[in-house]
């Protein structure tokens, strides 16, 4: 017995062995449980709230947009969708058919398409069962989209009929709208979808991709973030059909974008409109008399030059983006882009042009400020001028000719009448120089040196030129105020002596914006303040109510001291009154007075008419020596004594300045001065 005891013994190390194992097993679960529940618990319980709890976005009412006179610019309307929630619809087939089929005749969609692939709601090339049977499979309880932009009548019937029609509803989101359209394109711009590369920034901020939209142009881009407002949320649960079955928590609600009043008044803009318009006809019909094929475009732009307020602009062709309020139709805007004329842009800020004569003004003021001439000096104009046109210091030069526009000459001109009659050879020997006639200035210049190019870029710079102003719309260019530097660096030339006699008188190198061509004048015209244009005057909350005044703003006084100028320049005020009365006589009996003068309001101006060849005359080859197509400039501004408002009028490839542009100013200024007397009436 003994024996078989013994034998039946298990040996104690086995014991020791299993409960190792047993204990490591113990612990190897432990350890797990440790890390799962411990170390990692929140990661998993966060990402089982994630698959049970959604984040709704709350979009916000977008800020309306005013005239100053308080008409409508930009608005938001209700945009109606049909949708069908899968989860809601009979369990009968045929009575799902019987849906489908009645909402595909009320609404213009197949209820299949054979070989249609996956893609957005209300997409083209979809049908109403496709993207049904797609998102059943994805979530029930949401209702897709099928009918986006449905007309309100078709809307209307359906809502009447969804008690027939099971899982069928009718959603009302926010939608823009222009009422004035292509007049006021330009300005208020327009929306479109967020781009793949904005992605992640506008996701930050609230925005759905495919769903939202955001400024693409105008007021509409550059203000985007005022106008969107904040966009809330709210936290819901959901099963996993996607049915909502509880708020998390309390909702965030959003913030309605701000409404803005800008500083456009309508009804100037409908004149100016007309006026640029009918101008650009009658100069594109004259063309075509020529058998000359037209590209003819323009811009108007009215300013006051006490506050920079913009109280019109308007640049042609244009385009309507009241076709642009629900989603980019893709044949109109491919027609819009192939225009070599470029609706699409605003010229009035993005438009770079040689702006010719209107230049003069920079000239003019630099050259009495620096003493280089006085203003009782009188310059000969035989009508043209030769000099030695020098590539640097001891090269001797060949001689070049520069004309004026009158071949005859002009005779003897002082200051004012070289400004009134807008006297070539005059503002060639102010800028470039001539030997006996004018003075080296102020700086240690040589005598009959004139001006020179770096003083006559200063003075550009002092009134506006070079850069850009800060209007609140995208894109605004800055011109080209070119110097020897630029020269060699972009093109790989020495600056010639000829190169500063062209961009005396704004051409050559030399390209503005008619926005900066404006803002020169009108600060001559105000005494020397650069103003800041704008468009804002208001920002107003959802009751119409004055949130914040936007208050004129001085970017320097040329009469004090061009602070952002490394030398300090200063313009003595003399020297801006006299500029002011040229002008004056450019418009009394210089080269505007019989276009631009009006009956009842003294008013000044400056004309321009600047040779160009760019890129589009090259392709129609008009650039033929001593013959180059030429764009119409005029800038004119009223009452003298206190100015109100400045008005430039630029016409692409429209010929002689005061011919063409003269006129669309006055007809501008005459609408001004009768909007005002019809506002005085109506507050007696």
């Amino acid at each position: 017995m003994a024996g078989q005891t013994g034998g039946n013994r298990v040996d104690p190390r086995r014991i020791l062995l299993l409960g190792a194992v047993v204990a490591l097993i113990y612990g190897i679960f432990s350890l797990r449980l440790f890390v799962l529940q411990i170390l990692r618990g929140s990661d998993y319980v966060a990402a089982a709230d994630e698959n049970r709890i959604t984040r709704v976005v709350l979009p916000a009412s977008r800020g309306v947009v005013y005239d100053r006179n308080g008409v409508l610019l930009a608005r938001n309307v209700p945009s109606f969708e049909i949708t069908i929630t899968p989860a809601s619809l009979p369990d009968s087939p045929a009575e799902v058919q019987a849906i489908y089929a009645r909402l595909s005749s009320l609404t213009g969609v197949p209820i299949v398409v054979p070989g249609s692939k996956p893609s957005a709601e209300c997409a083209e090339g979809r049908g109403i069962q496709d993207l049904v049977e797609e998102w059943t499979g994805l979530a029930p309880y949401a209702a897709v989209k099928i009918k986006c932009n449905a007309d309100p009548h078709t809307a209307m019937l359906i809502q009447e009929q969804a008690f027939t029609m099971p899982g069928v509803g009718v959603r009302v989101s926010p939608a823009r709208d222009y009422p004035t359209g292509a007049l006021t394109a330009h300005i208020i711009g327009y929306m479109g979808p967020i781009p793949a590369e904005q992605r992640e920034f506008y996701e930050s901020r609230g925005l759905r991709i495919g769903q939202d939209r955001i400024g693409y142009a105008g007021i509409e881009r550059s203000l985007q973030e005022i106008l969107a407002g904040a966009y809330g949320q709210k936290l819901v649960e959901e099963d996993a059909a996607g049915l909502e079955l509880r708020l998390v928590a309390p909702p965030q609600e959003p913030v309605a974008g701000t409404n803005l009043r800008l500083t456009i008044d309508t009804r100037l803009q409908a004149a100016a409109q007309a006026a640029l318009q009918s101008t650009i006809d009658s100069v594109r019909a004259r063309k075509l008399e020529f058998l000359r094929s037209p590209i003819v475009s323009g811009v108007v732009i009215a300013m006051d030059p006490q506050t920079g307020e913009i109280l019109a602009m308007v640049s042609l062709p244009t385009y309507d983006n009241e076709q642009f309020a629900r989603l980019i139709p893709l044949d109109y805007y491919n027609s819009l882009l192939s225009d070599q004329s470029n609706p699409l842009i605003n010229h009035a800020i993005q438009g770079e042009y040689p702006p010719g004569s209107v230049f003069k003004m920079a000239t003019a003021i630099g050259a009495l400020n620096e003493q280089v001439v006085t203003p009782e000096k009188e310059l000969f104009d035989p009508g043209e001028i030769v000099i030695q046109n020098r590539y640097f210091p001891n090269d001797p030069g060949r001689a070049r000719e520069f004309v004026c526009y009158d071949r005859n000459g002009h005779g003897l001109v002082d200051f004012l009448r070289g400004v009134a009659v807008s006297c070539d050879v005059y503002f060639y020997k102010l800028g470039g120089g001539y030997p006996g006639e004018v003075a080296g200035g102020t700086t240690g210049q040589l005598e009959g040196a004139g001006l020179g190019i770096l003083r006559i870029k200063r003075y550009a710079q002092a009134i506006g030129y070079g850069r850009a102003l800060g209007v609140e719309l995208p894109a605004e260019a800055s011109g080209l105020l070119p110097d020897p530097d630029w020269k060699r660096i972009n093109l790989g030339e020495n600056w010639a002596t000829g190169d500063t006699y062209i961009a005396t008188i704004g051409q050559g190198f030399v390209l503005a914006t008619p926005l900066q061509v404006l803002e020169s004048i009108a600060t001559l015209a105000n005494g020397g303040r650069v103003m800041k244009p704008t468009l804002l005057r208001q920002f107003l909350d959802g009751e119409g109510n004055v949130v914040r005044e936007i208050e004129p703003q001085v970017l320097w006084d040329i009469t004090q001291d061009v602070t952002s100028d490394p030398d300090h320049l200063k313009v003595d005020e003399q020297w801006v009154r006299l500029a002011q009365e040229g002008m004056r006589q450019v418009v009394s009996y210089g080269t505007a007075a019989d276009y631009a003068q009006l009956d009842n309001v003294v008013t000044a101006g400056k004309t321009g008419t600047a040779e160009y060849c760019d890129n589009i005359a090259q392709s129609r080859n008009l650039c033929q020596p001593g013959a180059w197509p030429t764009h119409s400039w005029y800038v004119g501004y009223g009452p003298f004594d206190k100015p109100e408002i400045a008005v430039i009028a630029f016409v692409y490839d429209g010929g002689e300045g005061a011919v063409t542009s003269g006129p669309i100013v006055k007809q501008v200024l005459q609408a001004y001065f009768e909007l005002k007397a019809i506002d005085a009436a109506a507050q007696r």
